[in-house]
């Protein structure tokens, strides 16, 4: 039984790593979880019999449209994030598991100081992952969500109504900070911006194509957002609060020259990643 299901993912599996798809067994899994219900040990305790006629043209119809390089989450309509079921659509980037680590360093660092009521100001919301995990791994805290989307604004706050965040986090409309008063102050800002340069377009995997452009490029030198993250975020931080912020993976250096002659960072550690890029700045001010 186990053989024939095997057999069976192995060769669905074919078709996609024959057009270019990186793990491809695992996606085949994936679609066949999404269409069953059910989870990926499931599949394989009880075997090809689950996997109905109706289900292989199913199948087939997604490996299909996943030929053309159209990423699995769009198609499927979701994406999991930090243990959690997403919606997502063209109109938000698709979450990355390199944005886990992000949160994690929120949470920990929240944990570790023993914040109480923290406020957390989210710039560029998106799909919301970072805004409803936040609020749900962290009881007393309050989110501001901010993006220049009226889409992704309505899909974040569709993310947070399902997973029960909804009541935590406030949803502004907003370029950068803008919508943000003068006397607002928050224990994290926290973002994942734009940060690919303009030059680098072309080269993008077509997956990375499909998400938009908007939370994607920032200038020449893809530090356009982080630009205007360093010159706005410390204003809106709460004494003792911190800035964490995504990078590409070739930018830790250059950040930090950014802040050397800046006299409101106190101090700036960029972490790496799971593949031991730089990925994630953390900022303190004074």
């Amino acid at each position: 039984m186990t053989e024939r299901i095997q057999k069976f993912i192995a060769d669905k599996a074919r078709f996609l790593t024959d057009a270019g798809v990186e793990r491809a067994k695992g996606e085949i899994e994936i679609i066949l979880c999404h269409l069953l219900n059910c989870e990926r040990l499931d599949i394989y305790l009880h075997g090809y019999d689950m996997v109905t006629d109706d289900v292989q043209q199913r199948l087939d119809k997604i490996i299909e449209r996943r030929l053309t390089r159209e990423p699995l989450q769009y198609i499927l309509g979701e994406s999991w994030f930090y243990g959690r079921r997403f919606r997502v659509s063209p109109t938000v980037m698709v979450p990355t598991p390199e944005t886990e680590l992000l949160c994690e360093t929120a949470i920990r660092y929240v944990g570790q100081h023993s914040i109480k009521d923290t406020r957390v100001l989210d710039v560029g919301v998106g799909s919301g992952v970072i805004s409803v995990t936040v609020a749900l791994e962290l009881p007393e805290c309050e989110v501001v969500a901010l993006d220049i989307s009226p889409d992704a604004l309505e899909m974040a706050r569709t993310n947070a109504t399902e997973l029960g965040a909804v009541q935590k986090i406030e949803f502004r409309r907003s370029d950068f900070f803008e919508a943000i008063g003068d006397d607002e102050r928050f224990d994290l800002i926290l973002s994942n911006p734009p940060y690919i340069a303009n030059w680098e377009y072309d080269a993008l995997p077509p997956e990375v194509k499909a998400d938009p452009t908007v939370s994607l490029l920032a200038g020449d030198d893809g530090l356009d957002a982080v630009k205007v993250i360093l010159r706005d975020a410390p204003k809106f931080l709460a004494p003792s609060g911190r800035i964490l912020f995504e990078i590409g993976y070739d930018q830790g250096d250059k950040v930090v020259e950014m802040t050397e002659d800046d006299k409101r960072f106190r101090s700036i550690v960029v972490m790496k990643d799971y593949n031991d890029w730089d990925r994630v700045v953390l900022l303190s001010c004074d």
